[in-house]
Formats: C-alpha cells, sequence, structure tokens
C-alpha cells in the first residue's frame, strides 16, 4: 500500500490535479460522501470548507491512513454499492478514480443517486487506460504496455460510460469534460514503472527525463449529473 500512497500523493500534489480536484467539489452541497476517499484528502479539503465530508473505502488500510491523516474527518470501512447512509441523505456524491475497479459500476452508481436527495448532484472522474499518451521511440510496446495493464483491469474503459450510466440511473443535466494531465519531468516515472514498463523503455523514458523530452498525457474524464425525481 506504500508504493500505492506515493504514487497518489504525488500525483494529487501536481497543480492541474489540484484544479481538477477543487473543479470536483463545486455544487456539491452541505453534505457530501466521497466514495473510494483512498487517503482521505478530498475529504479533508471538503471539511476545511465547512461541509460535512463522510470518506468511504473498501479497504481498511486505506481508512486508517485517512484517519491519521486527517482526524477530523469521517471514514468508513465499506462497499460503494452498499453506502452506510439513508436513502436522500446526502446533497454530493463524489467518486474519483472508483468504477474501473469495482465489479458493477452500474451498481454503485444506482447506489448513487439512493443515497442522493432530490436535486443532488453526483460526480464521477477517472481516465480511460487506453487513451494515455506516451511519446516513445518504440510506439508498439507503449502501445502494447498500456493496453496490457489496462485488460488487466475490470472496467478500463468504464470513464467513457460514465455519461450514459448516470442517464440510465435517472439523472438530468448530465455533463461531461476532460481535462488533460501532462508530464515532462522525472515525476511520472514511478506512474510509468508501476504502469508495466520496465528494462530498455523505462530506461528511454528516463533519459528522456534527464534531457527534457519526456512527454505523457492522460486525459481525465469528469461527469456530472442532478439527481432527478
Amino acid at each position: 500500500m506504500s508504493t500505492l500512497l506515493t504514487l497518489l500523493d504525488a500525483l494529487d500534489d501536481r497543480p492541474q490535479a489540484v484544479h481538477l480536484r477543487e473543479r470536483t467539489y463545486e455544487a456539491l452541497g452541505d453534505t457530501v460522501v466521497d466514495v473510494g476517499c483512498g487517503s482521505g484528502r478530498a475529504v479533508g479539503e471538503l471539511a476545511a470548507r465547512g461541509v460535512r465530508a463522510i470518506g468511504v473505502d473498501a479497504d481498511p488500510a486505506m481508512v486508517s491512513t485517512a484517519a491519521a491523516r486527517w482526524p477530523d474527518g469521517e471514514f468508513h470501512v465499506a462497499d460503494a454499492a452498499a453506502l452506510p447512509r439513508a436513502d436522500g441523505s446526502v446533497t454530493g456524491y463524489r467518486a474519483d478514480k472508483v468504477l474501473h475497479v469495482v465489479p458493477d459500476p452500474a451498481l454503485v452508481v444506482a447506489e448513487a443517486r439512493r443515497v442522493l436527495a432530490r436535486g443532488g448532484r453526483a460526480v464521477l472522474t477517472g481516465q480511460d487506460w487506453d487513451t494515455l499518451v506516451i511519446d516513445s521511440d518504440d510506439p508498439v510496446r507503449t502501445r502494447r504496455i498500456v493496453h496490457t495493464r489496462a485488460d488487466g483491469m475490470p472496467h478500463p474503459r468504464i470513464a467513457r460510460r460514465y455519461r450514459n450510466l448516470l442517464l440510465d440511473n435517472g439523472f438530468t443535466d448530465v455533463t461531461v469534460e476532460v481535462h488533460t494531465l501532462v508530464w515532462t519531468d522525472e515525476a511520472v516515472l514511478p506512474v510509468l514503472a508501476n504502469l508495466g514498463g520496465d528494462g530498455t523503455w523505462l530506461a528511454e523514458q528516463t533519459s528522456r527525463a534527464r534531457a527534457d523530452r519526456l512527454f505523457v498525457a492522460v486525459p481525465i474524464f469528469l461527469a456530472a449529473g442532478t439527481r432527478g425525481p
């Protein structure tokens, strides 16, 4: 888990990620459930704004970490498809980089509708794992690395379905945005190693970083909708 936390912290600290996170907080109201809360940063940031933020994660170790980092936050170990909230009890719902790993994304979005009050806002964010852009001298191997990692996930292309998932569950005023995170420095090298790159391929990317010739872009999809009657 320490490796995952290190990667998440490095990503979350980048200015582009901070801007995107701020965008996801808009119009969530005064009571928000953050599903897949991880280390709890969103819960802490929302609480600092005076919002009652409830973090939920299926990983007990992540919840323990979040509670230690944000002692004033509220955190629970729970399944994203069975939240410990009453019907219509929250004004905002947020799921960031979650739906690609859950067993059934449709059930998770249905649960979002259940816990949201009428007029509440749901926000789904995450990347389509087939659309990572990496400049490389070996594009064939790069494509194979990206697709192999994607194919090892339960739902690697779920982000392109966010809009339809919200519509299918009765959400209205559904919008979709794309925010692209760009790296041109060595900070992304642990991410590339975690992607599955190694040997000469990773060595090339390291050399590119040292020569200021590295380029990695990750489009992040942000879909939002209003809970209808």
